[in-house]
């Protein structure tokens, strides 16, 4: 299995940089960028946060109300132009070009999402760009939102979720900084990435290219930094700057909402291959998606709340996760951002495709899901410009993706064990089992 393509000469390099053709995908390129930028969805729908401590104080009070976020859209329209008319001057025949244009499509429909906040077009807009939970791909059975309740069904079979034992969360944000940038400075040995503390800061941790903030407020646990690294630091943020290291596509360093399902899946595979997901957070995640699909069935902000609630998770943690779901919609229900089903699916897209990759011997295309931010169509697309040196190897691929015969591993064993009955066995039966194997043998 040859894990790494080889790589082109500065000759070949140069012939592919004079190409008329790549010369004008590249000019498009730049333009994409700086029009890329301009869209940013997170910060037009955050909530705030003292929006937490009013809602929690009237729940506890027995009289919850709905939250009042502000729901303002954002005037795009003159970017929205721009992306249009670029769209208009790509060469879709190029596979570069199509690679362009479908990014241009995916700032152009966030656009229109954040154009359209607090309205069933936000929603729409969401759903093609991270999916909806009841969507079937044609080539399988189930949707999205079908695998999220078997996850939970299979891990309520393993172990009851109301006996999960708590992790304790006693290490201060100042304390847990310092303890992230130990473990994430050896691997950034080519740029400064800081660890910064926000209190205001909605979610407990975000990831971008040069750093990882924490909410200074929580308080975190042992598992929280695995996670953290293995997640934020060594996908998100290592992605991004791989991105950003590219000498000629600099639309790679920049986040594209259509990369969002693959990058989360990506970095949740992540957790999954190092062993840094535990059971709590898998149950999470599916959760969410579960969650997502009744927002899209008409359940108000308080429903989902109580959902998450009667799941297990604490009230803090019920807010911020139904909260995650409703920003830029309606809390009344039905209008809803769908980002959070996009984990799931994406983490089960990125483990078909390495496994599909591995099992073809095509194991050069693992390191490309590093070379920035891009889909598994983009890897496949785009492999051969690694080859002529148009896209240049990642800097900072996670210690995992360097050997993947260590993955397909992990996968096989997974897949052989899917086979076994667990329903049909309790622990005594390890015990049966050796007294049947005396009690048959006829020697005794």
């Amino acid at each position: 299995m040859n894990a790494t393509a080889e790589l082109a000469s500065p000759e070949q390099t140069l012939a592919i940089l004079q190409d008329p053709a790549i010369a004008r995908l590249l000019e498009q390129d730049r333009k994409l960028v700086a029009l890329g930028r301009k869209v940013c969805v997170l910060k037009a729908i955050g909530w705030p946060s003292d929006m937490e401590d009013r809602f929690l104080a009237q729940w506890r009070a027995g009289q919850p109300e709905l939250p009042s976020p502000q729901t303002t859209p954002v005037d795009l329209g003159t970017t929205i132009e721009s992306l249009r008319a670029l769209m208009q001057e790509i060469d879709r025949r190029h596979p570069v070009g199509r690679w362009l244009y479908k990014t241009a499509w995916s700032y152009c429909v966030a656009a229109h999402m954040l154009q359209a906040i607090g309205t069933p077009e936000f929603t729409r807009c969401s759903a093609l760009l991270y999916g909806r939970p009841d969507y079937r791909y044609r080539s399988q059975d189930v949707t999205n939102v079908d695998s999220a309740r078997e996850v939970l069904t299979i891990t309520d079979d393993l172990i009851d979720s109301r006996r999960l034992p708590e992790v304790p969360s006693d290490i201060p944000a100042d304390e847990f900084a310092q303890r992230l940038r130990e473990r994430i400075g050896p691997f950034f040995s080519h740029d400064d990435v800081k660890v910064v503390l926000d209190p205001e800061l909605s979610s407990k941790a975000t990831a971008g290219s040069r750093r990882i903030s924490l909410r200074a407020t929580a308080m975190f646990s042992e598992r929280d930094l695995n996670q953290l690294v293995e997640h934020e630091a060594f996908i998100h943020t290592a992605t991004l700057l791989n991105g950003m290291h590219q000498p000629h596509l600099h639309s790679l360093g920049v986040g594209a909402p259509r990369t969002t399902r693959v990058q989360e899946g990506l970095a949740t595979f992540s957790e999954i291959v190092t062993g840094a997901l535990d059971i709590a957070r898998l149950r999470r995640i599916a959760l969410r998606v579960v969650m997502v699909k009744q927002a899209l069935d008409g359940a108000d902000f308080i429903e989902v709340f109580k959902g998450f609630l009667e799941a297990g998770q604490n009230e803090v943690e019920s807010y911020r996760s139904a909260s995650r779901i409703f920003r830029g919609g309606d809390v009344r229900g039905s209008v809803c951002f769908t980002k959070d089903g996009a984990y799931l699916e994406g983490v089960m897209i990125v483990h078909v495709f390495v496994r599909k990759a591995l099992q073809e011997g095509r194991g050069e295309l693992l390191p490309m899901l590093f070379a920035g931010r891009l889909t598994t169509a983009d890897v496949i697309e785009l492999a051969p410009f690694r080859e002529n040196g148009l896209i240049a190897p990642p800097m900072y691929v996670p210690p995992w993706a360097r050997d993947p015969q260590r993955v397909l591993a992990t996968m096989a064993f997974s897949t052989a064990t899917q086979r076994l009955r667990l329903d049909r066995l309790d622990l005594q039966r390890f015990v049966e089992f050796e007294d049947e194997v005396i009690e048959e043998s006829g020697i005794n």
